[in-house]
Order: C-alpha cells, then sequence, then structure tokens
C-alpha cells in the first residue's frame, strides 16, 4: 500500500510517500511560503532534490503541485494518482475526544476543530491539509488523522491535573495534555524492538530534544508522564520557548513592559528559551560554536537546556520506580553528543556510563551510547514520525 504522509502547517506542507510493505521512502519534501508566493522541494528517492517556484495561494494548489510531481513522467514515483491508497494526516491536539488515532470523516473534523481553541496555531492549519487532499484526491481515499495528544491519554489523572480549581477542568478541560507522542511512541516502541524485550514489560524514557523539546515516561507501553502539557510551552527549556516558569514571574514581566496577554505569550513562546538566555540563536549548533569560543551566555544556555532535562529525567524515574533505557532522539538528541554528554552526567551515581569515542562519533544513528558496564543503558534513536504515521494509517485502513 502507498501512503501519502502529510503534516500541514500555517503556510507549509511536508510530505511522503510512503510504501507500506516494504516501508521504503519512495519521495518527499515541503511546501512553503504557502499564502505567500510559494515553493515546493521534491525528492525521489535516489534522486536529486528539484525546486520549483510557483504560486500557491492556497493548500489546495500546495497539494496539486505535490500530486503532479510524484506522477510527473520523468522522476515521478507513480504512475497514477490511484497508486495512492491512503493518506495520514499529523494532527496536533485530540483534547480529551481522541485516545488513539482514527479514520477521518465530518464527525472528527468537528471534534478536531472543537479542539482547536487549545491549539490554535496547529489544529486549524491539519485540517486545511484534510480539506485540501479530499478537494485533489477526493473522500472516497481514506484519510486517517493521527494526533500528538494521543498516545498521552494513558496518563493518570494524578500525573496530567494541575493544582487549580477543578471546575477549570471540568469546564474548559484545563489540564495536562502532552505533544511529540508520534516520535515518543515510534522511539520506546523502537527501542523494545532493539532490545529484544517486551514493549509491555519496560521502563523506558524518550527524550526528544530538538527547537521543541519534550521528555517522556512510558511504562509498560504506556505513557504515565510528559514534561508538555496544556500547550507545548509547558517543561524543558527549548529553543525559544521558555518552559516551566513562575505564573508571577509572568505578571510582573508583563507589568514592567507593559505588554497585554498576546505580547507576553509571544515573549514566551518566540523570544525565550535557549535564545532568550543566549540572546544569539535557537539553533544548537550556534551556541555550540558560540560557547567554543568564549561566550558565557551561549554556554549559559546549553547548561540550563540540559539541567532542565535532567531534572525530568530524575522525576521519570523516580515516578517510574526506575528505567530500563533512556532513548535520545529528534535533532539536537540525534546530533549535539555535548548535550547528551552533560545531561547523562547527572546520572553517574546510578551508573550510568557514556562511551565518549561513540558519543563524540555518531549522528542520527541507532546506536547505544553506554560502556556495557553501564548500570543503565542509554540509547540514541532516529525517531521516525513519519513512518509512525503510515503504520497507523494502514492498522486503521487495511
Amino acid at each position: 500500500m502507498n501512503v501519502l504522509v502529510i503534516n500541514c502547517g500555517s503556510s507549509s506542507l511536508k510530505y511522503q510517500v510512503i510504501n507500506s510493505d516494504s516501508e521504503e521512502v519512495l519521495a518527499k519534501g515541503i511546501c512553503e511560503r504557502i499564502g505567500i508566493d510559494g515553493r515546493l522541494v521534491y525528492q525521489p528517492a535516489g534522486g536529486e532534490k528539484e525546486i520549483t517556484e510557483a504560486p500557491m495561494p492556497t493548500h489546495t494548489e500546495a497539494v496539486r503541485m505535490v500530486l503532479d510531481a510524484l506522477v510527473n513522467p520523468k522522476t515521478g514515483v507513480l504512475k497514477s494518482l490511484d497508486e495512492i491508497e491512503a493518506v495520514g494526516h499529523r494532527l496536533v491536539h485530540g483534547g480529551e475526544k481522541f485516545a488513539s488515532s482514527t479514520i477521518i470523516n465530518e464527525e472528527v473534523i468537528k471534534a478536531v476543530e472543537e479542539c482547536s481553541e487549545l491549539a490554535p496555531l496547529h489544529n486549524p492549519a491539519n485540517l486545511i491539509g484534510v480539506h485540501a487532499c479530499q478537494e485533489v484526491l477526493g473522500k472516497d481515499v481514506p484519510m486517517v488523522g493521527v494526533f500528538d495528544t494521543a498516545f498521552h491519554q494513558t496518563m493518570p489523572a494524578k500525573a496530567y491535573m494541575y493544582g487549580i480549581p477543578y471546575k477549570y477542568y471540568e469546564d474548559y478541560k484545563v489540564r495536562k495534555y502532552g505533544f511529540h507522542g508520534t516520535s515518543h511512541s515510534y522511539v520506546s516502541k523502537r527501542i523494545a524492538e532493539i532490545l529484544g524485550k517486551p514493549y509491555e514489560e519496560l521502563k523506558i524514557i524518550v527524550c526528544h530534544l530538538g527547537g521543541g523539546a519534550s521528555i517522556c515516561a512510558v511504562e509498560n507501553g504506556k505513557s504515565i508522564d510528559t514534561s508538555m502539557g496544556l500547550s507545548p510551552l509547558e517543561g524543558l527549556v527549548m529553543g525559544t520557548r521558555s518552559g516551566d516558569i513562575d505564573p508571577s514571574a509572568v505578571e510582573y514581566i508583563a507589568r514592567k513592559e507593559n505588554l497585554d496577554m498576546e505580547g507576553i505569550l509571544n515573549v514566551l513562546n518566540k523570544e525565550s528559551g535557549a535564545y532568550g538566555i543566549s540572546g544569539i540563536s535557537s539553533d544548537f549548533r550556534d551556541l555550540e560554536t558560540a560557547a567554543e569560543k568564549g561566550d558565557k551566555r551561549a554556554e549559559l544556555a546549553r547548561s540550563v537546556f540540559c539541567y532542565r532535562a535532567a531534572k525530568y529525567i530524575g522525576s521519570y524515574i523516580t515516578a517510574m520506580h526506575g528505567v530500563d533505557v533512556i532513548c535520545f532522539t529528534a535533532g539536537v538528541g540525534e546530533n549535539d553528543n555535548g548535550v547528551r554528554e552533560e545531561i547523562c552526567s547527572y546520572f553517574d551515581y546510578l551508573g550510568i556510563k557514556i562511551d565518549k569515542n561513540v558519543n563524540n562519533s555518531v549522528r542520527a544513528v541507532e546506536v547505544e551510547l553506554t560502556t556495557k558496564d553501564s548500570k543503565i543503558p542509554v540509547w540514541m534513536v532516529p525517531t521516525n514520525e513519519e513512518l509512525a504515521i503510515c503504520r497507523e494509517t494502514v492498522a486503521l485502513v487495511k
């Protein structure tokens, strides 16, 4: 089965076509600057990237351009659009309505729209992608929604409830939801396969560290806690997000800077985190270069990031009464050996021993990062959210 995987943003559309039988990526790319001018990046398997500048007033035109590229006589990977047998869509927020992936119908679309208050930047954009695909491919092609929040719906109430009046949960569903669920699910299942142990018997901590970052405790195959909350703003210090902060500090800054709610949320989401501390960049490669040249704020930003991550890992070891394996994944987790080493240094008391030769020489591959005598293994497992979405889609439509 050929599955088209779509990850739709407000002005972008990432895509892959995956053959579910071989799990081979036939083609991938991105549409950028939708609604502005339009740019299609298309790369068939084993081929060169093709870049096309063309108007994309809406996501419908973007989807049409993607499909045209896929059946292009010269570099297309499909003979006709009939070879697309299903579409898997990344949907960010399913609230409490969705604890698993689901076939998309009008009822599901309405439910996702109702969750848009919880993710106003993401859900409407995700649904635009659904509507665009339906318009171009027709409604006979089955479509599946895979929710970022679904994997975390197994959290117990003691993990997801906030210490605020209960009526806010009853009336408005204010609680921790968590994100990056597709990644956490994929990586935790994959490490169980690698170790050759039953998924349902392991205690796993997955560190999804990128521009957006979250950590998840997976016990016996279920997410029992995660660092992101009602929104992706809670938890770790991230690229531009503040992570956990005293609410009184927010009010104090807003008053001092004369900022309204929109203004202060813009600061916390886009001007904070590693970028806000360093004053240089949200990109950890830039921070590493600056730190090596003696920039103290760049060094501080990296240290704060690592310290916060270590605190969450430690708390989840406590929550699960131990841990069998810790995994690093995503852009920073897969590529920044310094971050991995610094985070793990906090757990030398547990007998974690990083193999520096391995850690310093690998990027984005499945590999154990610890020595053979380390009491707790630490692995790097590259995430593959697109493949996870493909698998979820096939499971529902076959």
